[in-house]
């Protein structure tokens, strides 16, 4: 190592275990659950990759009119409390109250097909290369209007065959969210490794608490010595010498925050079974893994918002129901390829079952907890959808949306199914007009988030007006 401040810069990234959740912690603690502060809304995005048929959302009990305007495309709507959902979607039932099918937001201005990286979050064309991030995604701007001791928490089920940095599942990779500017968000691809680094602060284990008291000394060590070595410096090196200890001094005051919560946070840790944490695990076991840790992330106040891709087209399904010992290539499904004795349709079908069943134990999970005048669940709104828009190799015409809402949500949403106007259509709506509505009604102001669609010809900036609050 020729000098200190390549030993600063290399401290600094040794520290990733420390940063990875958001990289760039909020100073605001969260209040805790049973405070008397008012509680944040918490936001989960739930993707998936292979795209979503937009067919398999529709209610099995459509009258006449209804089914005709469906397959023609054309914008209506109907009370779920009136209608039976599909089948696939039956864990979500007793919960329809808070449930919105939204069909019909577009998203022609992201990258589609096989990968999208973070462009269904990000709303703009983004492939392997750190220059196409053109700004935060969705969830970190709202991670700033809630903050939270680690910011943003993201999980993945990572693919093998492309689509973010190659590595092992269980590792901590480059993920699907960006927080900023060509900078990505890192995610955990093991519940294991997630539980290590998450609540590590408050670890039983003697290892443990021996590694992140080294941590914190290293950090004390390399913010200490940070005014000298810029003393020496001048110009750029010495401003990239202040950003990295400013970074040291954020992450350090994390630590602090989260020293504070210790008792709170020690009860949420999440006591997974060993199959969790094997390195044979199958992906439902490993999908099931990783709701645990964002719930636990969640009602111990570390995060109030986590993203979660629950698979990706490079990602080698293990554990799918009638075929558990089988390794299936999501992309031959996409292709309409079956696996044993099972169509390409059934498996999206069972896949897309146990999606519904993660988002069925988070909905009940958090309805057990108080918080306020009701529950966690009133404070909540979880988002399932496509990475990359409606089919395999889709062309970004239609993004369909899965949401629970809690009752304090601002958002106009709840027992609804919604087909908005088709794309080219007066009034059609894409996923910057979704994720602007988000974004107002939660208190950022912004005119328009996302790139626009240069084939649509007609104003496409602002929020869905029908989706916010009078």
């Amino acid at each position: 190592m020729n000098n200190r401040r390549e030993f600063l810069r290399n401290a600094f990234l040794a520290m990733g275990g420390l940063s990875l959740p958001g990289m760039m912690p909020g100073l605001s603690a969260t209040p805790l659950i049973g405070s008397s502060a008012r509680p944040p809304m918490r936001f989960i995005f739930m993707h998936r990759g292979n795209g979503l048929f937009p067919k398999v959302l529709v209610p099995p009990t459509l009258g006449k009119e209804e089914l005709d305007k469906e397959k023609q495309n054309l914008p209506y709507e109907v009370d779920l409390s009136k209608h039976s959902l599909p089948e696939w979607m039956s864990p979500l039932e007793a919960h329809k109250d808070h449930l919105t099918i939204v069909q019909g937001l577009s998203g022609k201005m992201c990258t589609t097909g096989h990968h999208s990286w973070c462009s269904s979050l990000g709303v703009y064309k983004a492939n392997e290369r750190l220059s196409s991030i053109k700004w935060a995604t969705v969830d970190f701007e709202l991670a700033k209007l809630f903050p939270s001791p680690m910011e943003h928490i993201e999980l993945a089920c990572f693919p093998t065959d492309g689509g973010n940095a190659r590595g092992g599942l269980d590792g901590i990779a480059k993920g699907f969210s960006a927080r900023g500017p060509q900078q990505p968000n890192y995610a955990f691809g093991g519940p294991g490794i997630a539980v290590d680094e998450i609540f590590k602060s408050v670890s039983a284990d003697k290892n443990d608490q021996v590694r992140y008291q080294l941590e914190r000394k290293v950090l004390e060590f390399a913010a200490g010595n940070q005014t000298e070595l810029a003393r020496h410096l001048a110009g750029i090196e010495k401003k990239k010498i202040g950003n990295y200890a400013s970074s040291i001094d954020e992450i350090r005051e994390r630590d602090r925050k989260i020293d504070q919560m210790a008792d709170v946070v020690r009860k949420h840790v999440p006591k997974l079974e060993s199959k969790y944490l094997s390195n044979d695990m199958d992906t439902y076991t490993r999908q099931v893994g990783h709701t645990e840790v964002l719930l636990s992330a969640l009602i111990s106040g570390l995060t109030n918002v986590v993203a979660f891709t629950v698979d990706e087209l490079g990602h080698h399904y293990t554990g799918i129901p009638g075929i558990e010992g089988e390794k299936v290539n999501m992309h031959d499904i996409g292709h309409g390829k079956p696996v044993k004795n099972l169509s390409a349709e059934e498996i999206r079908k069972r896949t897309e079952n146990h999606h519904m069943e993660l988002m069925n134990r988070i909905v009940t999970r958090l309805k057990s907890v108080p918080e306020g005048d009701g529950t966690m669940f009133d404070n909540t709104m979880i988002f399932y959808f496509p990475d990359s828009g409606e089919t395999h190799h889709s062309h970004g015409l239609e993004f369909p949306f899965v949401v629970m809402s809690g009752r304090n949500s601002k958002m106009n949403l709840g027992n609804r199914y919604i087909r908005l106007p088709y794309w080219g259509k007066e009034g059609h709506k894409t996923l910057g007009n979704f994720y602007t509505t988000l974004l107002n009604a939660y208190g950022n102001p912004i005119k328009h988030f996302g790139d626009l669609d240069p084939g649509l010809k007609f104003d496409q900036l602002g929020p869905i007006k029908e989706f916010l609050l009078a």
